[in-house]
């Protein structure tokens, strides 16, 4: 079993904690009761214990910190495309769709829920240990319908504005060839790319209570709910806000461009 991040920082903050403890009420009281009568021992830590009392605060603050507010992520893939490029590092907000446990994932304060068009990390239903990156477009009981490239929600198409050619950062890459198209789900106005020579994978999905129907915005080019199913809610990480950094590691620079670009 593929032990995660999150896990290791429970471990280590358990471990850290329990030897701090463990030397405050056994350890301490044996070093001062070794001094001679009537002087007062020297209450020397040991190196283990001095390290785990230094390290259970910083553990702490960083696990409180990804665990409930925001954590860190890196685009490895094209499928969200133009929005997401590979090589992006984003940060996810973890708050917005509620408190939830680290390691068990239980919410145990509700305070808010996603909405239709938010971008959203979750761990894939078919492998959790993985964690994807998609666009939600289909709610709890929505019916979503997918047909030559033509989205519809409910029995209605989802506006859909052709704008040219893609000419962005990575269109010498696979995405050579693919055309722009700004669409609007519900509020959000957003980039897709379509490739018009590329057989769609077409269908229709009544979405269940408490999942939701994900896709890529790179359409002709993602692993999404088209192909393996529904993103359960207890599945949900957190939505993505803002990209921090990116690398192209295929020029070897930084695209300074894209730093602090809200993702929307």
């Amino acid at each position: 079993m593929k032990i995660d991040f999150q896990t290791w920082m429970v471990i280590f903050l358990a471990l850290c904690g329990a030897i701090w403890l463990f030397d405050r009420l056994v350890l301490a009281p044996k070093r001062r009761g070794l001094a001679p009568q009537g002087e007062k021992g020297e209450d020397k830590e040991p190196l283990v214990v001095e390290y785990a009392r230094t390290f259970f605060p910083i553990i702490l603050a960083v696990l409180v910190l990804r665990a409930f507010i925001a954590e860190p992520f890196r685009i490895p893939s094209g499928s969200m495309m133009p929005t997401l490029l590979v090589g992006d590092f984003i940060l996810v907000n973890k708050f917005d769709y509620g408190i939830r446990l680290p390691v068990i994932h239980k919410k145990v304060i509700a305070v808010g829920e996603p909405q239709r068009g938010d971008v959203v990390v979750f761990r894939y239903p078919k492998n959790p240990s993985m964690d994807y990156i998609k666009r939600i477009v289909g709610l709890p009981g929505d019916k979503v319908a997918y047909h030559d490239k033509q989205l519809t929600i409910n029995g209605k198409p989802v506006p859909q504005e052709w704008m040219g050619r893609y000419t962005g950062p990575e269109h010498s890459l696979p995405s050579a060839g693919d055309t722009l198209h700004v669409e609007q789900l519900g509020d959000v106005k957003h980039d897709i790319l379509l490739r018009s020579r590329q057989p769609t994978m077409d269908g229709e999905y009544q979405v269940p209570k408490g999942h939701y129907f994900v896709m890529g915005d790179n359409r002709d080019n993602s692993n999404d709910s088209r192909f393996w199913g529904f993103v359960p809610e207890q599945n949900l990480i957190g939505k993505a806000m803002i990209i921090w950094m990116n690398w192209d590691s295929v020029h070897d620079r930084v695209r300074w461009g894209r730093i602090g670009t809200t993702i929307k």
